[in-house]
């Protein structure tokens, strides 16, 4: 690591420790040359994951979409910032973790339809009305059943 006032090339880590939730790495230093002390962060490079729109175009995943895309289904929703955090965090954590660096938008949907399921009835109908494109009422209500059917076969929680 180079010195910032002497530009030396070498200096010793004096004290390391995590940032951010573990995202970065504060580290002290002291140059070995002028013993002037100074403070870096690591940050983990990541490889961009690329989304294939429906009509075939690309552009870089942008978690603060798909965040965006989920507070308009929650509204008015009992469901917190921090859940639909937790929730991107989720599915950005699973395509950085599959070994595909292009991933078509409807995978996404797909996983968000699956964490918000679990999360919100509502919010999932609100997600999935947007996302699926429902043509007509008839398909709508087809989804509404399916979502009732799971519901009845489920063991009831108490």
């Amino acid at each position: 690591m180079k010195c910032p006032y002497c530009s030396y090339d070498e200096s010793k880590v004096i004290d390391s420790r995590p940032t951010d939730e573990g995202e970065r790495i504060r580290r002290r230093r002291e140059c070995l040359r002028c013993g002037k002390r100074f403070t870096t962060y690591e940050v983990i490079e990541t490889v961009p994951i690329i989304v294939i729109k429906k009509d075939k175009s690309r552009e870089t995943f942008d978690r603060n979409k798909l965040l965006n895309g989920l507070l308009r289904a929650c509204e008015k929703r009992p469901v917190s910032l921090d859940t639909l955090e937790e929730v991107v965090d989720e599915i950005e954590t699973m395509l950085q973790n599959s070994l595909d660096r292009e991933v078509p938008s409807s995978q996404i949907g797909t996983y968000a339809m699956d964490k918000l399921r679990d999360i919100d009835e509502v919010a999932y109908v609100r997600f999935a009305s947007v996302y699926r494109q429902f043509k007509d009422i008839n398909s709508f209500m087809e989804e509404l059943s399916r979502i009732k059917s799971a519901k009845e076969k489920e063991p009831s929680k108490k």
